[in-house]
C-alpha cells in the first residue's frame, strides 16, 4: 500500500483558509484593536470574528474545522479573563494557559482513545477514510496525541517561566524562539515517526500529492 501525502506547499494551500479563519484573523484583529482602542475593544472584535466564522460554517452547513472550534473556545476564555481583569500580565499569560489547555485536551482525548489530533489531520491533510480505520493508524494517532500533549506542556511551562523572569521586550523574542524550536521539533519527529510506523506496516509514504481546496476558500 502507498500513502501519498501532499507537499508542504500543497498542504499550506489547502489549509490557508482554515488557518486564517481560525487563528490568524482573530488574533490579528485582537492585536490591531489593542493599539487602536485598548484591551476591551480588542477582545470584543476578536471574539466577534471567531463567532461569525463559526456561525457562517454552521449556517452554510459546512464542516467545522477542529482548529476553528478550539480557537473560538480558547479565545472566549481569553476574552472573559481579559475583560474581567484588564491586566497586562494576563494579556500575555493567557495564550500560554491556552497552550496548556490544548495540551491537556490532547492527553485526555488520547486516554479515551478519541484523539482530536486525528480530526486535525483531516483538516490539514485529508486522506482516504479507510486508511484511518486501520488499527495501527488509530494507535499511532493516540500516541501522537500524547507526544503533542507533552510538547505543548513543555512549551507552556517554559514560556510562563520566561514571562515571570524576563522583561516584556526580551520575553516576546524568547517566547517566539522557544515555540519555534519545540513545535518545529515536534513536527519533524511526528513526520519521521509516521513514516517509520507505516514502513513497519508495509505502507510506503510518498510526498508530493495534491489535495482539494478547503471548504469555504
Amino acid at each position: 500500500m502507498v500513502v501519498e501525502l501532499p507537499s508542504l506547499r500543497a498542504a499550506f494551500v489547502h489549509s490557508r483558509w482554515t488557518l486564517f479563519e481560525g487563528m490568524v484573523a482573530p488574533f490579528g484583529l485582537f492585536y490591531l484593536m489593542l493599539l487602536v482602542s485598548g484591551v476591551r475593544g480588542a477582545c470584543i472584535v476578536g471574539m466577534g470574528w471567531s463567532l461569525a466564522a463559526l456561525g457562517r460554517r454552521l449556517a452554510l452547513r459546512q464542516r467545522v474545522p477542529a482548529i476553528l472550534v478550539m480557537g473560538t473556545l480558547l479565545l472566549a476564555i481569553r476574552t472573559a479573563v481579559t475583560l474581567a481583569t484588564g491586566s497586562t500580565f494576563f494579556y500575555f499569560a493567557q495564550p500560554t494557559v491556552g497552550t496548556a489547555l490544548v495540551a491537556v485536551l490532547f492527553l485526555v482525548t488520547a486516554v479515551v482513545r478519541r484523539p482530536i489530533i486525528e480530526r486535525l489531520a483531516h483538516d490539514f491533510c485529508p486522506l482516504d477514510p479507510v486508511f484511518f480505520r486501520r488499527s495501527s493508524v488509530r494507535r499511532f494517532f493516540v500516541q501522537l496525541s500524547v507526544l503533542w500533549g507533552l510538547v505543548l506542556l513543555a512549551n507552556a511551562g517554559f514560556v510562563m517561566w520566561l514571562l515571570l523572569t524576563t522583561s516584556v521586550k526580551v520575553f516576546v523574542l524568547e517566547r517566539t524562539l522557544v515555540s519555534w524550536v519545540l513545535e518545529g521539533g515536534g513536527i519533524f519527529v511526528s513526520v519521521a515517526w509516521f513514516v517509520r510506523r507505516m514502513r513497519k506496516e508495509h505502507v510506503r509514504v510518498r510526498f508530493g500529492g495534491r489535495i482539494p481546496a478547503p471548504e469555504g476558500a
